[in-house]
Parts: C-alpha cells; sequence; structure tokens
C-alpha cells in the first residue's frame, strides 16, 4: 500500500501508527491526496485481522492538521471546471463531494477496530473533525495547541461531521459556542469540556493510546450504542429548547442575519440531533452544499482566508530584492500609535529608539507597553521575565543621535505638514544611506512629505491602524520616487510584527482613509437628510459594519476630521467642493466645542457613569423629517452605506491607487471593518454584477447626489460583463 501523506508503523501487538507527514505542504490539510490515503488505511485496518487497533498522529512539529485544503475547496465553490454543466448537475456533484469526506469519517469510526487519535499538535477544522471520529482523544499537555472549528470565521460550516459528533460528545449547549464563534480550546480546556479524554506529556502520547487499545478498547461510538441520548436534551427537552431559543436570539443580535454559516449551523444542528447519526450528517452535507452555492461563502473564503494568507506571506514584495531585517527601529512621537508601534516591534525582537520632544512624553510612551505587558501577566499569558524583556528593548529619548545605527525610522508625529518635514530632516541627518523612512500619515500624500527628504526614493509610507497591538492591517503607501528596496523592507518589516501589509499608490487618503471617509460621511449626509441619529447607527451596524458612522465619527475625533478637511481645502483651493457635512462638522467642532470621545462631547454623550448616549442636543442642530418605516427603507439605507464605500473603492482602482483586488478587499475588511460576510467592497460590486450596480448607482447618484456616480472603469466593465477578479486578479496571479 503506498501512501503519499501518511507513514505507517505496525508493531508486533498488530497496533498501526499512521503518521501525518505531507510532503508537498508545512501543514497538514485535508487535501484530496490526503483524504485519499486515509481512505486506503480505513479499508486496510478493517480488512485485515492481524491489524488490532489504529493511532493517528501527526510527523510534522507544528500542528495534527489545519483543516481543509481551502485552495481545494475554494476552486469548488466557484464552480471551477463545471461550467458545462446543469445547475442541478453542479448541486449533485458537490453535496457528493462533501458526503464523500463525511462517509469516509463513518468509515473509520465503524471500522471494528478501536481508532485513537494522538494529537501532538492544533487540530483545526476538518483536523479536529478526523479526530471526533476517533474512539479515544488524547492530547499533548501543550498550551500552545488549539482544537476548534473555525470554519464559520471564513463563511464555512464544519462539513466533516462537526456540528453533529460534537453536539453528541459534549451537549448542545458546550457544542454551539464553539461551533458558531469558530473559537478554540487549548488541551486542559478541551478536557475540562469533554472534546477529549485526556491530557498527557508530549512524550508520553504514543504509549497511552497502545495502553488504551491493549487494555480498555471500545471500537462503538457513544451515538452508535443503544439507548444513547444527547447530553443535557435535545431541541424538545427543557434545556434543548432554551439553548436554541437563546442561541437564534444571540445570532440576529450580532450578526444580524448577514452570515449563512451561522444560520446554517443552528439549523444543523436543531435538525441533525433529533435523527440517527447517518441522517444528522446528510443534513449537515445539505448546509454545507448550500454554503459552497452562497456568493456571500466564496467571497469570505477567498478574502478571509487564501487573499489575507498570500498577502500575510509578502505576495506584493518585489522579488528581486534579498530578504532584509529590522534590528534597529526609530519611532518619532511616543503618542497612542507612536507607544503601540513600539510594543508590536519590541515584541518581535526589535531594538525600539522611542523619540519625543519631552522625555515624559517618551516615557509615557513606553508606559503603554508596561500596561499592556501587565494585563496579558494577569490573564496568564505573559510572565515577568518576557515583559522585562521587552521593556528592555524599547529606549524613550529626546535625542535625535539615538536614532543612529536604525535599519528604519517611523514618523508617527500630528498630521501637520510642517512638523513632518522638521522632524524627518532631523532624523535622516543622523541615519545612514541605506535605512529606510516611513512614515505613518493616515491622510497626508507621501509624494507631498518626501519633498523633505533628501532622499525620496528611500521614503515610504507605513500607515498602522489604532490600537497598533490589536488591528492586524498595515497600509504601505508608495510615493511617485519610493523605490523597492523601501516596499521590501517596508514589506519585511510588516511580515516580522505578524501583520498583514497592503501596497497602495499615493493619493489624498490613499485607499483605507479615504473609502473609511465616506461611510461616515454617508452617515452624516443620512442625518442632514433628516434621518434619526439613532436609525444612521443601528443601520449601519446592521449592515456589518464594526459601529454605526456616527460611533466611528466620534472615536476618530471630530476635530481631527474637520482639520483635515480644512488641510484639504486649503490643498485643492478652488477644487475642493463641499457638502453638508461640512457645515454639520463646522458647526459641532468650531461653534460647540464637540470633539467626539476624546473630551466626551462629540454626536455622543459619554458620561462618567453609564453607558454613553445620543446627544440630545443634536435635535437642535438637524431636525428629524424622515420616517425610515419600511423593510425597504432600512435596504436602502444599508445599500447606500455598501454602495458608497465600493464605488469609492471601484475609484482608487481606476485611479490607480489600489492595484490588485485583494489588496482591495483585505485592506477594507481589516483596516476599517468593512462588512466581512461580502468578502470586500470590490466582491459586493462582482458579486451584484457590474452591470446591475452601475445602474443602481445611477439611480442613486441621480437621488442622492453624484457621490454615487460610476466612474469610466465601471461603465467599462458593466458593458463587458466583467469581475474585478476576473479581469485584475488572474493578471496579478500570473505575474
Amino acid at each position: 500500500m503506498k501512501l503519499n501523506c501518511f507513514k505507517w508503523d505496525q508493531d508486533a501487538d498488530g497496533i498501526v501508527t499512521i503518521s501525518w507527514d505531507d510532503p508537498k505542504r508545512t501543514m497538514n490539510v485535508l487535501s484530496n491526496e490526503a483524504m485519499k490515503d486515509l481512505a486506503a488505511v480505513i479499508e486496510k485496518v478493517a480488512g485485515d485481522a492481524g491489524v488490532k487497533g489504529l493511532i493517528i498522529t501527526s510527523g510534522k512539529t507544528n500542528g495534527f492538521c489545519a483543516g481543509a485544503a481551502l485552495d481545494e475547496m475554494e476552486g469548488s465553490a466557484s464552480g471551477a471546471g463545471t461550467a458545462a454543466k446543469s445547475e442541478d448537475e453542479k448541486i449533485r456533484d458537490r453535496f457528493n463531494g462533501v458526503m464523500q469526506f463525511n462517509l469516509l469519517l463513518r468509515k473509520l469510526e465503524t471500522c471494528g477496530k478501536p481508532v485513537v487519535a494522538a494529537i501532538n499538535g492544533l487540530a483545526l477544522g476538518g483536523g479536529l473533525e478526523v479526530t471526533l471520529a476517533c474512539h479515544y482523544r488524547i492530547v499533548a499537555d501543550n498550551p500552545k495547541i488549539q482544537l476548534g472549528l473555525p470554519e464559520s470565521k471564513v463563511g464555512l460550516l464544519p462539513g466533516g461531521g462537526g456540528t453533529q459528533r460534537l453536539p453528541r460528545l459534549i451537549g448542545v449547549m458546550g457544542a454551539l459556542p464553539l461551533i458558531m464563534q469558530g473559537n478554540s480550546l487549548d488541551p486542559q480546556k478541551a478536557a475540562a469540556q469533554k472534546l477529549v479524554h485526556k491530557v498527557v506529556p508530549a512524550e508520553a502520547l504514543l504509549s497511552e493510546a497502545k495502553r488504551w487499545i491493549k487494555e480498555t478498547p471500545d471500537a462503538v461510538q457513544p451515538w452508535d450504542k443503544k439507548g444513547f441520548k444527547v447530553p443535557g436534551g435535545g431541541p424538545f427537552s427543557e434545556g434543548g429548547s432554551q439553548v436554541f431559543t437563546m442561541g437564534n436570539a444571540m445570532y440576529r443580535k450580532t450578526a444580524f442575519n448577514n452570515y449563512p454559516a451561522q444560520r446554517y449551523i443552528l439549523s444543523c444542528v436543531y435538525e441533525g440531533v433529533q435523527v440517527p447519526i447517518e441522517a444528522g450528517l446528510r443534513i449537515e452535507a445539505r448546509y454545507f452544499t448550500k454554503l459552497l452555492m452562497d456568493p456571500a461563502s466564496r467571497n469570505m473564503i477567498r478574502s478571509l482566508f487564501l487573499s489575507m494568507q498570500e498577502l500575510g506571506k509578502g505576495a506584493r514584495r518585489p522579488a528581486n530584492e534579498p530578504e532584509m531585517k529590522v534590528k534597529k527601529l526609530g519611532i518619532l512621537g511616543a503618542g497612542m500609535m507612536g507607544a503601540g508601534i513600539a510594543y508590536v516591534s519590541a515584541q518581535a525582537g526589535m531594538e525600539v529608539v522611542l523619540l519625543d520632544t519631552a522625555i515624559e512624553n517618551a516615557e509615557k510612551g513606553k508606559a503603554y507597553s508596561t500596561k499592556l505587558l501587565d494585563g496579558q501577566i494577569a490573564k496568564g499569558r505573559a510572565t515577568e521575565q518576557k515583559k522585562n524583556e521587552l521593556l528592555a528593548r524599547i529606549k524613550p529619548t529626546t535625542s535625535y543621535e539615538d536614532l543612529k545605527g536604525c535599519d528604519l525610522v517611523i514618523e508617527a508625529v500630528f498630521e501637520n505638514r510642517e512638523i513632518k518635514a522638521e522632524v524627518t530632516k532631523k532624523a535622516e541627518a543622523q541615519l545612514a544611506p541605506t535605512a529606510i523612512f516611513g512614515s505613518n500619515t493616515s491622510t497626508l500624500p507621501i509624494s507631498g512629505l518626501s519633498e523633505a527628504s533628501v532622499r525620496p526614493e528611500s521614503f515610504i509610507g507605513i500607515h498602522f491602524f489604532s490600537p497598533v497591538d490589536k488591528m492586524q492591517l498595515v497600509e504601505i503607501i508608495m510615493g511617485k520616487k519610493t523605490g523597492e528596496k523601501a516596499l521590501a523592507m517596508a514589506i519585511d518589516y510588516v511580515k516580522a510584527i505578524k501583520k498583514t501589509p497592503i501596497v497602495v499608490n499615493d493619493s489624498r487618503g490613499f485607499y483605507t482613509s479615504r473609502c473609511f471617509g465616506t461611510y461616515v460621511a454617508e452617515g452624516q449626509e443620512m442625518l442632514a437628510e433628516g434621518i434619526a441619529p439613532a436609525i444612521i447607527d443601528n443601520v449601519g451596524r446592521a449592515t456589518g459594519m464594526p459601529r454605526g458612522p456616527l460611533e466611528l465619527a466620534d472615536d476618530v475625533a471630530l476635530d481631527l476630521a474637520y482639520k483635515v478637511r480644512e488641510q484639504t481645502k486649503k490643498d485643492l483651493g478652488d477644487k475642493y467642493e463641499a457638502g453638508p457635512a461640512d457645515t454639520l462638522i463646522e458647526t459641532m467642532v468650531a461653534k460647540l466645542g464637540r470633539y467626539g470621545r476624546k473630551n466626551g462631547k462629540g454626536f455622543y454623550e459619554y458620561p462618567a457613569e453609564g453607558k454613553k448616549r445620543l446627544w440630545p442636543g443634536l435635535a437642535d442642530i438637524v431636525k428629524t423629517t424622515m420616517k425610515i418605516a419600511e423593510p425597504e427603507d432600512v435596504e436602502e439605507l444599508r445599500k447606500r452605506f455598501l454602495y458608497r464605500q465600493a464605488i469609492e473603492a471601484s475609484r482608487c482602482f481606476e485611479e490607480n491607487v489600489v492595484t490588485d483586488p485583494r489588496e482591495a478587499d483585505v485592506g477594507a475588511i481589516l483596516g476599517w471593518g468593512f462588512a466581512p460576510w461580502t468578502g470586500g467592497p470590490l466582491s459586493v460590486i462582482d458579486t451584484v454584477g457590474a452591470k446591475k450596480f452601475v445602474e443602481e448607482c445611477d439611480r442613486m447618484a441621480q437621488k442622492y447626489g453624484k457621490r454615487f456616480m460610476p466612474g469610466k472603469l465601471l461603465r467599462d466593465m458593466a458593458a463587458k460583463g466583467e469581475t474585478f477578479y476576473g479581469r485584475f486578479g488572474q493578471k496579478k496571479a500570473a505575474a
């Protein structure tokens, strides 16, 4: 028997150990080749009387199995290679493909021989589902190991029996949160929830597996035994009915019915636990097939997994530049942004010089790292030793001479061109010719800022998002004269701090700030039209955005928006076009001194005690005159929010600000929280179809203003029936 992804070892007692070690991949996944091997193993084990039991473990040090091969699944979801088939044939093929894996695991658990999962690394998604089909699960005592079903995070549901075996194993109440939220457990928590039978030292995994097979083997799953009942009861028991009632309510409250995966998970569990396991597996497969046919799932898989993974590995890095390592980093400005950059950089092992105008400010910036580390220590995620080591790498200072030897300097001072020019000149005077200078500006064009530099080819934008320690995106901005060495250094640095880089070209607001601003601005336009502020923010959240637009405006700071707008007016002169939101913001900031959350006064009030609330005085500035009473009224507001951002993203593409659809979609989701269920703004356009999208935008432009007017690129794509990923994605992939 020839195996490609597993290594077979049979001992003198007839116990077979197969080590999962795919030579073509750095991490084991459920590829078609791996499943073919597993099928052969099961057939051999079941049919050979000399085999007394089977142990499944991993031959890789980084994990047991990370789940499905989503690169293969994405092709299936998109219908690759099925163009000549009817819709019914496509559905049948996908259902049969899902059932193939389900039947494979069913054969494993009914093969008549005791099967042990010896989990020596992370087991996620399909990897955990393999272990659930084993009769005995043991895991190495390593807190870094994670066990979970994260499929819902990328728009899917567990398709290998996870929605059926986990509730039967630990009960519906314990299983639903794990499946719907996609959270993972470390070994001790998994054992506490009875997800695994035992936690043992790593070196004792195989000996414990063999002991169980020799001494207490049980080759029948609990749900295959006579009289089995789901722990805690099914949907019609007192406890079970409450779980499903609350689960459905929580889903509607948190997901606003935007995510079909979570909705289908509820249905899978509800329907599946009422029937025998074989019928439950067919129910799961049907819902999984429906998800594969859903554009939202396809888009989420592509953006949240494949594209994010590709960009995180440096897909846009110049191939001709050697790898670069930032050993010493300089940061100009120790405010919240600079302090956050210092923390993540020191965490990555870099020596950090944190410079500010006063040593008290620099020390305060370092104290931010102390605060974060103390919080981690309190939660058991860090130690005093790790804290001291990290803090020792951060040097607060007021002297530019301390920047000598820096490989990279990032300025994070106020959004003021004159101040940025001053610190650029002072820093460059201390740097070696090979050093790179980065600006953390969120709005000011990089080409303009680089005019203060004596070497603009080494000047690049490195735009972080706040809070830096939590936000995963970094927007890298290429100025007109920025060279490839600077780009390579920036991408290597972002990879080193374990964040996802996107590369965009220079423009006012770049990509993320420019598009994010349209969401906030549209909310203010609605307010000026007479729509109630509570409705505006509630619909914004229901659209899938993390916060309402008025909330976000307060969080970002109304006075910052006012200053940026004033700078834009100054720069554009007669070309600047004012809108209703301009007057609103000017009144709030310049006349009333309401700067947002920062001073406790914005669209909302922020009392010392209790929750924030909408400022009652808002009614005196803008009158509520429009009623939003019908579902179609709400849908129109949702569409305005999504389309306004999507059309701005398309303009950025047309103007060559962003050139890769992956970066446009991933940047939107990670950067400003664009509704993840859509897959990103360009995915919205592709899913709707360019022709229909343009027609809707023309309608809205006539009704609400020319901000919705489609550009030449979109009209051209509409005429040709093109998509962004079809027209630009394949070109990028071939480059």
